[in-house]
């Protein structure tokens, strides 16, 4: 199979579909945030959460439910700064693995990937980079939420944690697009070949 990527365009597209995997997975986990609540272990995501309170009218208490699952609806995260972070990330992501697949059939695929074509992705990574940074830093924000004040003992505020901790899923999310930003947009400068002049 003929490959329109030099020898750092095939690093380029590993390490993109690497950086993009990561910045999925951490987005979609919830476990950006780790507390308890009634003796439960609980987490957040930005549009998941897992262990919630709920009424038992039978006993007239609240108990713990402890399963994962997105919010009813989008208006339901706890936050608007969580919605924003919502969004904003979960573009950066898809920005991020557009580019991963593309470069990886450019290992198959001739002519796919020029020199223009590597800047141009190598630029919208950049940009997908810049999205979920601006994601896992709008996230502190809704830290000041009734949701996350309960598990964080009643202690939690905007960029104060409380009793509670950030979890790997958050790391793993801007690692994945600090890597991306950092590395690959760099790598994307050397990753096409130069195209062929055709004389027509």
């Amino acid at each position: 199979m003929a490959s329109s990527l030099t020898c750092a365009g095939v690093v380029w597209a590993f390490l993109s579909f690497l950086c993009a995997a990561a910045s999925c997975v951490g987005f979609f986990m919830p476990y950006w945030l780790l507390g308890s609540q009634l003796e439960k272990s609980v987490s957040f995501g930005t549009f998941r959460r897992c262990s919630y309170p709920v009424r038992d009218e039978s006993r007239q208490t609240t108990v713990m439910v402890e399963q994962c699952g997105r919010y009813a609806s989008f208006q339901a995260i706890p936050s608007a700064e969580w919605r924003i972070c919502t969004v904003v990330t979960g573009l950066g992501c898809g920005l991020l693995l557009l580019v991963a697949l593309t470069a990886l059939m450019g290992c198959c695929v001739s002519e796919l990937i020029s020199r223009t074509v590597g800047r141009v992705a190598g630029g919208i990574q950049f940009l997908g980079g810049l999205l979920i940074g601006s994601g896992c830093a709008l996230y502190p924000l809704g830290w000041d939420s009734e949701e996350v004040r309960q598990t964080c003992g009643n202690l939690s505020n905007q960029f104060e944690l409380g009793t509670c901790h950030i979890g790997w899923a958050y790391y793993c999310t801007g690692g994945g697009a600090a890597a991306a930003m950092l590395v690959c947009t760099w790598l994307a400068c050397f990753s096409g070949k130069k195209q062929k002049q055709y004389p027509y």
